[in-house]
C-alpha cells in the first residue's frame, strides 16, 4: 500500500509514529465491525497492491449488512511460527525443494523466506522419567539421543537461511513462547524514514496458535504446507470470514478456574457449530478475567472448531506486558495505537457480529471434559456417569475399572496462565499436609509451558509439594497432550486387556481422543491442574469427586476435595509472591544455551547433505516441479470411514510400536527395537509416516468387517484383505483413481500436514465427507487433493458404500470453481447407479490454482523455475 496520504500521525512515549488510517475509509461504519475484521481490514489494506484492494471497503460494508461475505482478502502474517514436528517437516520438504533448483541448474538459495519464522522445539519431549529430582535432565538427554538428527536439521536452516530462528529443546511450549517472548501486539519499522506502525499478526504451523489472541494478538492455525507457501510469498487468501459474538458477563465466583470456563466455551460453540468461523469475545465480562485466563479460552479454539478465540486489547493486556518486563515505551505504543486506530476495547460495544451467544461468567462450576471428546463437558464429579457401559465396583486385588493411569499437568493450555499453576501447587500442599498421596499405579508429570515456571513455583515455596506428589518437572514442552507420554507403569500394563478394566488419563491439556495419550488409553478427561492432582489422588474416576473423599488422612478422617481447594485469595498471594519479570530473561537464557543445544554440531552449505541410511530424514517424493497427472476413468474407495476422525486416527503422532509396520520398516532399516520413538518425530521419512496411517483402531475402515486390524482395506476386483501401502501400490500400477470417504468432522484435531501427506501417497485424489474441518481441508488442497462435500443427511452410512462400487466423478481440477456443484454417480456392482451432488470444498480462487498446479510445492517450484531470476 503505497498511498501515503493515508497514513496519519500519532504520538507515544514522546515519539511521532504513523499508521494506516482505514478507519477513514469506513466512517463509523468501522467501530461496527468486530475487531478481528478490523485487523483483516488493516492488514490487506496496507499489505496488498492499492489495485487489488479497491473494492475492498465497500465489501466490508456489505458485510455489516449481511453478516457474512464471499469476497476474498489477502492476508499477509508478519512472520510464522513452527513447532519442531511440524517444521521438521516443512525444512525436509524446504531443502529437497532446494535440490531441485540445484538439479535444475538454479542457486538453491532462490528459495528464501521472505518473512522471520521462529521454530519451537516442544513436541519431542517426553516423559521416560518422572517424579525424581533428575527427571528433566534425564528426558531432556533422552530427547537429544532420539532426535539429534532432527535437531541438526534445524540448525542447518537457521544457519542457511536467515530469518530461521530456532528456540531449543527446554525453551517451552511454541504458544507460551510466542506470549512471553514473542508478541509484540503492535509493531514498528521505519520505512522511508517514517516509523510506522500496524498490529502484530501471525500465523502458526499448531491449530493452538489463537492461544495469543488472550493478548490481543490476531493469530490461527494453518498447516504446514500454507505457511510454507506464506514463507515463499503465496499470499493466504481467505473469504472475509463469519464472525461469532461470545457476550461474556458477570465474573467467576471465586474457586471457579479459566479452565472451567474454557471448557464451557467449548462445549457452547461446538453446539452451534462454528467450524472455519473466527469467534471474537466481547462485553462486560471480559474485563474480570485476566490474560493468563483469556489465553486459557483463546487456546480452546481449534476444540471448538473455530479459527480464532479474539480477546480485544485493553489495560489487561498492558499490565501483562508490564508484568513479563517489557518496556514502558513498548506499553506505551501499544495503548496509544488501540486507541487511536480503534482497536482499544470497549467493554459496552455491542458490534455486528454474524451470531452472537451468551455465557454468564457466574454459573460456570468445576467441569471436566470427557471420556473421548474436548466438547463433552460434564460437572467436575460426574466422571463415573460418562461411561457406557457403567464402571464396575472396584475387585479386591486388581486395578479399579476406571482406574487413573496418568495425571499429568501439560500443554499449552493451562500452564502459561500462572493462577493455574498456583492452584495446583497449593492444593498439593494441603494434601501432602494430610498425608495423602497417589496410589502406586498413576503415573503423573508436570511440564509447563514456560521455562520460567521452576522458579516462580520455587519462590512461592510450591514447587517441594508439587514435587512430594510426584508431580515434579519432567520437562518444558507439550509431552503427554501430544502423546509423548512414555511408557504406562508395569503395574498397569500387566492389566491391559483384562474384562472390566478401562484405564484413563487425567490431564490439564486440550485433547483427549483415544488413543491421542497414550496408545492403550481410549478414555481421558481433561481438567484443571489442581483437579489433575484430585484426581491423582483419588486413583479413579468412578468416583464423584465433589462428594466422595479423596482419600483419607493419617488419623483415618476423610479428606474431601472442597477442604484443600484453593481460594481466589490463596491463589492471588502466591502468585504475587512467586513472580519475578527478572525470570523470563534469565530463564530463556539459560535454555537456549544449554551445552546440549550448543555442543550440537550441524551440517552447512545451500543444500542439506542427505544421509541414504537414515531413518529420520528421507527426500519425499512429492516434491517435484509437477503434479501427478490428471486422474482418469473411475475411482475406487480405497477407505471409507465414519464420524469424528481426528487428524490422530490418519497420521499419528505417539508411540511406534515394534511390532506395527512402521516399526518393522524402522527395524529392518537398523532401528533399536525398544527405542523406535514417536510418529511425531518421523515425519521427515514419508516411508515411515506412510505406514503409519490409519492404523489407529479407531479408524475403523468400513470396507471389511469389524474384527479386521486398523490399516488394512479390500483390493478390487481381487477382493484380497490387505495393508493399505499394497492396495495403493496395486491401485497405482493399474492407474485406478482412488478416493476416500468419511463422515462429518473429518480431520479434526491437530494441524499436522502429514495428514494430507499420507493420503497424497497412497494415491487418493480425493476426499469425499459430510465436512471437513478447516485446516485438514487446506493441508488436503495443498497436496492437490480435491475436498468435497456430501449433501446433507447423506454419510457413508446411508450410501452403504462397498469396496466393489465404482465412483464416476471428475477429478480433474480445470472446471472448478469455489464452493462450485460437482456431480457423482456411484455405480454398484449390479449396475443399479447413485447420483449425488457433491460439493467442492473450495473458498478461494487461489485454491483452484494449487489444485491446478497439484499442490503447493509444484506451485511454488514451477514458479521459480520459469524465472530463474526471482528470488521468493
Amino acid at each position: 500500500m503505497n498511498d501515503k496520504a493515508r497514513w496519519t500521525g500519532f504520538e507515544a512515549a514522546g515519539e511521532q509514529f504513523y499508521r494506516l488510517d482505514v478507519a477513514s475509509l469506513l466512517g463509523a461504519d468501522f467501530r461496527c465491525l468486530p475487531h478481528v475484521l478490523r485487523i483483516l481490514f488493516e492488514n490487506a489494506m496496507r499489505s496488498a497492491p492499492a489495485e487489488e484492494t479497491a473494492h475492498l471497503p465497500q465489501a466490508f460494508r456489505d458485510w455489516l449488512a449481511q453478516g457474512s461475505s464471499l469476497v476474498e482478502i489477502p492476508f499477509l502474517p508478519n512472520r510464522i511460527m513452527m513447532h519442531d514436528t511440524t517444521c521438521g517437516p516443512a525444512l525436509v520438504d524446504i531443502a529437497a525443494m532446494r535440490d531441485v533448483l540445484a538439479e535444475n541448474g538454479r542457486d538453491p538459495d532462490l528459495l528464501m523466506p521472505r518473512i522471520p519464522v521462529d521454530v519451537s522445539t516442544d513436541h519431542s519431549s517426553g516423559v521416560d522419567v518422572f517424579a525424581r529430582p533428575d527427571a528433566f535432565q534425564r528426558n531432556l538427554e533422552k530427547e537429544f539421543a532420539r532426535n539429534a538428527e532432527r535437531y541438526r536439521l534445524m540448525k542447518w536452516a537457521a544457519a542457511a537461511m536467515p530469518g530461521v530462528r530456532v528456540h531449543p529443546p527446554g525453551s517451552g511450549i511454541m504458544h507460551t513462547i510466542n506470549l512471553e517472548r514473542l508478541s509484540r501486539v503492535i509493531v514498528s519499522e521505519t520505512h522511508r524514514g517514517e516509523r510506522r506502525a500496524f498490529p502484530d499478526a501471525l500465523l502458526g504451523t499448531d491449530s493452538h496458535t489463537p492461544t495469543v489472541n488472550g493478548l490481543g494478538v490476531l493469530g490461527w492455525g494453518v498447516g504446514g504446507l500454507e505457511a510454507e507457501g506464506a514463507l515463499f510469498g503465496v499470499p493466504v487468501v481467505l473469504r472475509i470470514p463469519n464472525v461469532i459474538g461470545v457476550k461474556l458477563t458477570g465474573r467467576l465466583r471465586d474457586g471457579v478456574l479459566a479452565t472451567d470456563l474454557a471448557l464451557e466455551v467449548t462445549r457452547a460453540l461446538r453446539a452451534i457449530g462454528v467450524t472455519g468461523d473466527f469467534v471474537e469475545f466481547f462485553g462486560p465480562g471480559v474485563r474480570s478475567l485476566s490474560v493468563g485466563e483469556r489465553a486459557a479460552i483463546a487456546n480452546m479454539a481449534p476444540e471448538y472448531g473455530a479459527s480464532t478465540g479474539y480477546f480485544p486489547i485493553d489495560d489487561k493486556a498492558l499490565a501483562y506486558l508490564a508484568r513479563i518486563g517489557r518496556p514502558p515505551e513498548d506499553c506505551a505504543l501499544v495503548e496509544a495505537y488501540a486507541r487511536a486506530s480503534g482497536l482499544w476495547f470497549d467493554a459496552e460495544a455491542e458490534p455486528r457480529f454474524t451470531q452472537t451467544t451468551a455465557i454468564d461468567l457466574n454459573a460456570i462450576e468445576a467441569s471436566v471434559a470427557g471420556p473421548r471428546r474436548p466438547q463433552d463437558r460434564l460437572t467436575a464429579g460426574s466422571t463415573r456417569s460418562a461411561f457406557t457401559p457403567a464402571l464396575r465396583p472396584a475387585r479386591k486385588g486388581a486395578l479399579p475399572d476406571g482406574a487413573v493411569v496418568i495425571a499429568a499437568i501439560t500443554s499449552c493450555t493451562n500452564t502459561s496462565d500462572a493462577s493455574m499453576l498456583a492452584a495446583a501447587g497449593i492444593l498439593a500442599g494441603k494434601a501432602r499436609a494430610r498425608g495423602l498421596l497417589p496410589p502406586a499405579h498413576v503415573k503423573t508429570s508436570l511440564a509447563p509451558g514456560s521455562p520460567t515456571a521452576e522458579r516462580f513455583l520455587r519462590r512461592a515455596g510450591l514447587l517441594d509439594d508439587l514435587e512430594g506428589l510426584g508431580f515434579g518437572i519432567v520437562g518444558y514442552g507439550c509431552t503427554t497432550c501430544i502423546g509423548n507420554s512414555g511408557a504406562l507403569l508395569d503395574v498397569v500394563r500387566n492389566e491391559l486387556g483384562r474384562e472390566g478394566f478401562r484405564p484413563v488419563a487425567v490431564l490439564s491439556g486440550n485433547r483427549n481422543f483415544p488413543g491421542r495419550v497414550h496408545p492403550d488409553l481410549e478414555n481421558g478427561f481433561l481438567a484443571s491442574p489442581p483437579l489433575v492432582i484430585a484426581f491423582a489422588l483419588a486413583g479413579t474416576v468412578n468416583i464423584d469427586i465433589a462428594r466422595e473423599p479423596l482419600g483419607f488422612d493419617r488419623a483415618g478422617e476423610p479428606v474431601m476435595l472442597g477442604e484443600i481447594w484453593p481460594t481466589g485469595a490463596e491463589i492471588d498471594e502466591a502468585v504475587a509472591s512467586g513472580w519475578d519479570m527478572a525470570d523470563f530473561d534469565a530463564a530463556y537464557q539459560e535454555a537456549a544455551t544449554r551445552p546440549l543445544w550448543i555442543d550440537l554440531d550441524a551440517p552447512s552449505g545451500p543444500q542439506f547433505p542427505w544421509n541414504p541410511a537414515s531413518t529420520y530424514l528421507r527426500k519425499p517424493p512429492f516434491v517435484r516441479p509437477q503434479g501427478l497427472p490428471a486422474a482418469e476413468g473411475h475411482a475406487r474407495p480405497l477407505i471409507v470411514l465414519g464420524d469424528d476422525v481426528t487428524t490422530d486416527h490418519i497420521s499419528p503422532a505417539n508411540q511406534i510400536r515394534p511390532d506395527s509396520p512402521a516399526g518393522q520398516h524402522i527395524i529392518a532399516g537398523g532401528g533399536d527395537p525398544a527405542d523406535l520413538n514417536v510418529f511425531a518425530s518421523r515425519r521427515g521419512n514419508f516411508e515411515v509416516m506412510v505406514r503409519g496411517a490409519f492404523t489407529n483402531r479407531m479408524a475403523v475402515n468400513r470396507l471389511l468387517p469389524a474384527d479386521a486390524p486398523a490399516g488394512f482395506t479390500r483390493h478390487e476386483p481381487s477382493g484380497e484383505i490387505v495393508p493399505l501401502t499394497e492396495a495403493a501400490e496395486r491401485y497405482a500400477s493399474e492407474s485406478t483413481p482412488l478416493v476416500l470417504v468419511a463422515g462429518e468432522r473429518y480431520g479434526m484435531g491437530s494441524s499436522r500436514d502429514w495428514a494430507a501427506k499420507a493420503v497424497a501417497l497412497l494415491g487418493v485424489r480425493a476426499v469425499i465427507a459430510a465436512s471437513i474441518e478447516r485446516i485438514h481441508r487446506t493441508n488436503l488442497i495443498g497436496m492437490g487433493i480435491l475436498p468435497l462435500l456430501l449433501p446433507e443427511g447423506v454419510d457413508p452410512g446411508t450410501l452403504a458404500i462397498g469396496s466393489a462400487d465404482l465412483f464416476a466423478v471428475d477429478l480433474r481440477p480445470d472446471h472448478l470453481m469455489p464452493r462450485c456443484t460437482v456431480p457423482l454417480t456411484l455405480i454398484r456392482p449390479s449396475g443399479e447407479t447413485v447420483a449425488i451432488a457433491l460439493r467442492a470444498a473450495i473458498e478461494t480462487s487461489l485454491e483452484i490454482t494449487l489444485l491446478k498446479s497439484g499442490g503447493l510445492i509444484p506451485h511454488v517450484l514451477g514458479g521459480l523455475l520459469e524465472d530463474a531470476g526471482s528470488r521468493i
